[in-house]
């Protein structure tokens, strides 16, 4: 481990918190990300380090000890904030299956007797979580600040996944479903040609179109969008479930859309195995996957095992690594939108598009002979 003195630490981690900050600020509220999600966990990993190593320099505002905020705060947004019933925190992450492993012995030294995991992919979208009563759909909040979200009601209702009202026995009076609105691929192209036709600059990834989407003024707009859903985490009152597999299932059977590729395995090497297994097998999938979420499925021990101020202790992520591909530029065109706005768009072999500004700095008549 490096050496650093107190003054470079100090230094190092209020530089961090602030560039972890504005990060978020641009993923979360802007939906216009600057660096990928594992620039960013680099980042977090550092300042976690640096603020266990010099604990004295840790501050309870630190990036490290509260979730991303989505709360809208740009003018002419006339979302209410509502407070969360329950704390809607954020997932611990890994890219190490040395860390994962770890996580499994964590749990073992914490709880007595056997335990399962439930395996299930990690969609990339925006989180939401939904209250029924009655078996009626009765708000919708996004993630927010952890502590209170937006109300997208208005808008939620407009996804054909997310049933307004449920069906079936037993479902409790009233209950909180938590999960992730996201954008197909296809819904996806399909919204960024629009864009380019009209001028506009294109979503960066399906994740930022669905958040952006979610937060459209207009519901009617909206509900164009194409946005599914699928739901992951039920939680309530006295519910009767003794494991999460088992309330996933039966909220199937309301009518709720859960996952069909979510296992429960009995191991941590199973859970990696799943991991090994979905490395592959996502590149099929109409939509994006960015890793897999595992969670003691006992429902005794997730609450023995408790949280801490940012994420709950008995579930992680395993994050996949950003995929890299070269790819010869056949060229650019310069396509005109409606509106007169000229947007530059690359060319290539494979299926891409490079429509950012910034991103096309030859000039249209060149083909470059090697990739790209």
């Amino acid at each position: 481990m490096a050496k650093i003195s107190k003054t470079a630490a100090r230094e190092r981690i209020e530089f961090l918190k602030k560039e972890l900050e504005r990060h978020n600020y641009n993923y979360y509220v802007l939906n216009n990300p600057t660096i990928t999600d594992f620039e960013f966990d680099l980042l977090m990993g550092e300042l976690q380090g640096l603020e266990k190593r010099f604990p004295e320099f840790a501050t309870e505002d630190s990036p490290t000890r509260h979730v991303g905020s989505d709360l809208s705060s740009a003018a002419g947004s006339d979302f209410v904030q509502v407070a969360h019933r329950w704390p809607m925190l954020s997932l611990g992450n890994t890219y190490d299956k040395e860390e994962l492993l770890e996580f499994d012995r964590r749990i073992a030294k914490t709880v007595s007797g056997p335990y399962a995991f439930s395996c299930e992919l990690k969609f990339d979208g925006t989180a939401i979580c939904l209250t029924y009563r009655d078996g009626q759909l009765l708000r919708a909040l996004t993630r927010g600040d952890g502590t209170k979200g937006d109300d997208v009601t208005r808008n939620v209702i407009n996804i054909p996944a997310i049933p307004k009202q449920l069906h079936g026995e037993g479902i409790p009076r009233e209950f909180e479903i938590r999960g992730e609105i996201y954008m197909p691929y296809a819904a996806f192209e399909r919204l960024n040609a629009e864009r380019l036709e009209d001028g506009q600059d294109p979503f960066a990834n399906p994740r930022n179109a669905a958040s952006g989407s979610l937060k459209l003024q207009d519901p009617a707009e909206m509900r164009t969008r194409g946005l599914d859903c699928v739901l992951y985490h039920l939680l309530g009152e006295d519910l009767p479930f003794k494991t999460h597999t088992e309330a996933l299932q039966a909220a199937r059977g309301w009518g709720l859309p859960i996952s069909e590729f979510s296992r429960r395995v009995e191991s941590i090497e199973a859970a990696l195995a799943y991991i090994e297994e979905w490395d592959t097998r996502r590149k099929q999938l109409p939509f994006a996957t960015d890793g897999i979420v595992i969670k003691v499925d006992e429902l005794e021990l997730q609450r023995q095992l408790g949280f801490t101020a940012k994420s709950p202790r008995w579930a992680t992520a395993w994050k996949f690594k950003p995929e890299q591909a070269l790819t010869p530029l056949l060229g650019i065109d310069y396509q005109v939108g409606r509106t007169g706005a000229v947007t530059p768009r690359g060319q290539s072999g494979a299926r891409a598009a490079f429509g950012h500004r910034g991103q096309t700095r030859l000039p249209p008549q060149q083909r470059p002979d090697g990739p790209a």
